[in-house]
């Protein structure tokens, strides 16, 4: 009997020492990824933050001061605020409109669900250069589908007027079928049940997406706006590939302003004061549409 009891309590002595190493299990598991975050996301963050404000090895604010008097940087911040404006909203809506219609049970929804995800899985870069042929003024097969209905021909990208909005028509087309996907799986979370009673309640379309749909899925287009603010605001791939910043800098965002200073131009640390300043924009834009969404489910939580 001595004996069991010893055995026992020596058994619970090793599984209490067990459970102590076994408590920082988890610890070490996240460790590698606390890494490569340190690594890709904090360290470079960091190492911009500082070369802005050192120059000739002290410490300087003549970045900023030469920054905030050049009026291409003052272009570049417009046209950045300017098409963030037109494109977060938008493809925000058409991706969620989407994400709507292939959560539906109409049959062979699946292959649109495929075809709507399709541009996700094509480089940026070659999108950029099959639109730029595409819509190329001369020979682009997108005139040529306005000319047989009389339309004249269009400038697209080599028009100071288009070029933006051309580049919002590729970035989205690119993009809403990535953001789709998130809001699809939200919307597969949400029960069943509550659409049935909404519906034997007599709820139409719009009543049930902005009443049940929209605030259950508050938490994920909280997501998809912070995530698409920092993508598009760090956009700039299309105007390397296909305008250049131009014409006449109506393309001249602030990315690829601070892509120019310091592969174009060599100047470090105008290009870090940039990027920034992009960051400070980023999280300004982002706690704003946090503020917004949060204000909105109050708003409800008090009817």
């Amino acid at each position: 009997m001595v004996y069991l009891i010893v055995r026992i309590a020596s058994k619970e002595e090793k599984m209490l020492h067990l459970s102590k190493k076994m408590q920082f299990l988890p610890y070490v598991l996240i460790l590698p990824a606390f890494l490569l975050i340190f690594v890709f996301k904090l360290y470079p963050i960091i190492t911009t933050l500082l070369e802005s404000f050192i120059i000739d090895s002290g410490f300087s604010l003549e970045a900023y001061t030469d920054l905030f008097a050049d009026s291409s940087f003052w272009n570049s911040l417009w046209i950045t605020i300017k098409i963030n404006l037109v494109m977060i909203p938008l493809q925000v809506l058409i991706a969620f409109l989407i994400a709507l219609l292939v959560n539906s049970t109409i049959r062979g929804i699946g292959v649109f669900r495929t075809i709507f995800y399709l541009p996700v899985t094509i480089s940026l870069t070659i999108a950029c250069l099959v639109w730029n042929i595409m819509l190329n003024p001369n020979s682009g097969v997108v005139n040529r589908i306005l000319n047989m209905f009389g339309i004249p021909s269009q400038d697209f990208f080599i028009s100071k007027s288009q070029a933006l909005w051309c580049i919002v028509l590729v970035a989205t087309w690119k993009g809403v079928g990535y953001w789709m996907m998130f809001i699809l799986a939200g919307l597969k979370n949400i029960d069943v049940a509550i659409y049935e009673s909404a519906r034997i309640d007599g709820a139409g379309w719009w009543k049930t997406v902005t009443r049940i749909t929209v605030p259950l899925l508050k938490k994920v287009l909280l997501f998809v706006f912070v995530a698409n603010t920092t993508a598009n605001i760090l956009l700039f791939v299309p105007m390397q590939v296909i305008t250049g910043g131009g014409p006449q800098e109506s393309t001249n965002v602030l990315m690829y302003e601070a892509y120019q200073s310091v592969f174009k131009y060599g100047d470090r640390t105008r290009s870090s004061a940039i990027v920034v300043i992009l960051l400070i924009l980023i999280i300004l834009i982002c706690l704003f549409q946090a503020a917004i969404l949060n204000e909105k489910e109050e708003g409800r939580k008090g009817m």
